[in-house]
């Protein structure tokens, strides 16, 4: 079993953290010289190719990122960072992270309004289910670059055990988490909810290709349970993730189900992270293995 050494990063999920100061370059919230004839006091969203254009990230400001403060942006701000970032290469082994709603979203609105839609293929139980693994039990997700495939680590709690079988006859993994007792004496993780992994067009942002996690037809993954794993795929809620890189090491990724936007979610590797933080402050070339688009992307020098 591989071993992870380091302990979570990621904000809780959907936790709703105090406002942080970002000292990085953003995009006003809607572009004021965008005027409708029709309606002079209607103003829209700044593009996202305006965005890149005129408020470039250099290296340094990707720098000071970190999941913590990516948890206490608006909606708006998270977005802006997404789209002036490239895919990246495609991750490989364990990255510990958590699902995070924007500051100031309604999570409870959220998750019914596309739960909502589902219930009456879903049983009562199966979405409790789903709603306690998405709200309390994911730990991160394992990737496995050469298989083109990804599972998420749940955490290990009687409430999952009568929906999964025989807990004996899961994929484990040591992860430890945030406390001190924990790192002394670290729980264990199963490894459920297999996906596909493949580059594919953002469905928040076309102009580049993300790394799509695709629950869609995870009944193809070798090591496909019925329970629970149907429950993310085309005959449930239908998950697709999709990443982006900040750095090498760390990922900004947003959760879709039944292709409606439901949260935020980072994912972060240390042991990749840490050896390529002073190449990738210098200005390293990075791998590219997904279409970085016809729209190269900008990185200021400040």
């Amino acid at each position: 079993m591989l071993r992870l050494t380091a302990v979570l990063l990621a904000a809780s999920l959907f936790a709703a953290p105090a406002t942080a100061q970002v000292d990085i370059p953003f995009a006003p919230m809607q572009d004021t010289a965008i005027k409708d004839p029709d309606n002079p006091t209607k103003t829209f969203r700044i593009d996202f190719a305006r965005v890149e254009a005129e408020f470039p990230l250099s290296r340094a400001d990707l720098m000071k990122l970190t999941p913590d403060l990516i948890a206490t942006l608006e909606q708006e701000k998270v977005d802006q960072i997404y789209a002036r970032l490239t895919a990246g290469p495609l991750p490989d082994g364990a990255y510990l992270g958590d699902f995070f709603f924007a500051r100031g979203d309604n999570k409870d609105a959220r998750i019914e309004e596309i739960i909502g839609g589902l219930r009456g293929r879903l049983a009562g139980t199966a979405v409790s289910l789903l709603e306690l693994i998405g709200t309390d039990l994911c730990r991160g997700k394992v990737f496995y670059r050469d298989q083109r495939i990804a599972r998420t680590l749940v955490r290990d709690r009687s409430a999952l055990r009568e929906f999964v079988g025989d807990p004996a006859t899961i994929t484990t993994m040591t992860v430890p988490d945030e406390t001190w007792l924990s790192r002394l004496f670290p729980t264990r993780a199963w490894l459920l909810f297999p996906a596909k992994v493949h580059c594919g067009q953002s469905l928040l942002d076309g102009r580049r290709e993300s790394i799509v996690v695709d629950h869609n037809f995870n009944d193809e993954v070798e090591g496909y349970r019925a329970s629970p794993d149907s429950l993310a795929g085309r005959g449930g809620l239908r998950i697709r993730d999709e990443l982006r890189m900040i750095r090498p090491g760390f990922y900004l990724g947003r959760a879709y189900a039944n292709r409606m936007f439901l949260a935020n979610f980072t994912l972060y590797n240390p042991a990749v992270a840490d050896p390529q933080e002073d190449a990738f402050r210098s200005g390293a070339p990075l791998s590219e293995e997904c279409w970085p688009g016809e729209q190269a992307r900008r990185s200021a020098t400040r």
